[in-house]
């Protein structure tokens, strides 16, 4: 008889990594708060080499309002400063000669609508990658039955295909919400 454990499993990877692929997504979207994770996608130039600004300094958040950026070497602090403004993260560093701190400023009424539809818009594209995840499933069973699966193997491997949309769908509005309220949080 015909496995069909392998495909829902295939199934089940491609729907968590869009969850992983959402969380990331949505730590790079700042919310009024110090967040590190916003200075994830930044490379400096380290002797020639981009690296991430992570492995060239200590990133801190000392209070709900600052990131504190520590470079390993001081010869290093013209060159994150300078990458940090080149990127699209939008805060201008404030440059001590020891430290660089980002001062986060409020975001306005405004901004933070526009946040939330960026957010929506990156669950949606979750929701999409979980569907096609799905539909890929349901097709690729649907050939087994031409196979010699029986036909109600496949129905009950389809409804279980189904459950796991059904819950990786509910994990993606879990996350919107959550990150929704983190926004709109003054």
């Amino acid at each position: 008889m015909i496995d069909v454990k392998p495909y829902l499993n295939d199934a089940q990877e491609s729907m968590e990594g869009a969850i992983l692929f959402l969380d990331e997504a949505l730590a790079h979207i700042r919310a009024g708060k110090a967040n590190p994770r916003i200075l994830d996608g930044i490379r400096v130039d380290y002797y020639g080499a981009m690296t991430a600004l992570s492995n060239v300094a200590t990133i801190t958040t000392p209070d709900a309002k600052t990131i504190a950026i520590q470079p390993w070497e001081k010869a290093m602090l013209p060159v994150i400063e300078k990458a940090v403004l080149n990127s699209e993260i939008g805060i201008t560093p404030a440059n001590n000669g020891e430290v660089i701190r980002l001062m986060m400023p409020p975001l306005t009424e405004e901004r933070r609508k526009q946040l939330v539809k960026q957010a929506r818009s990156e669950g949606e594209e979750a929701k999409i990658s979980i569907r096609n995840a799905r539909r890929d499933a349901i097709d690729k069973l649907k050939k087994l039955v031409k196979d010699g699966l029986p036909e109600d193997v496949e129905k009950d491997a389809e409804a279980d295909t189904q459950k796991l949309h059904d819950k990786y769908i509910k994990k993606v509005d879990e996350l919107l919400a959550d990150k929704e309220k983190e926004i709109m949080t003054v």
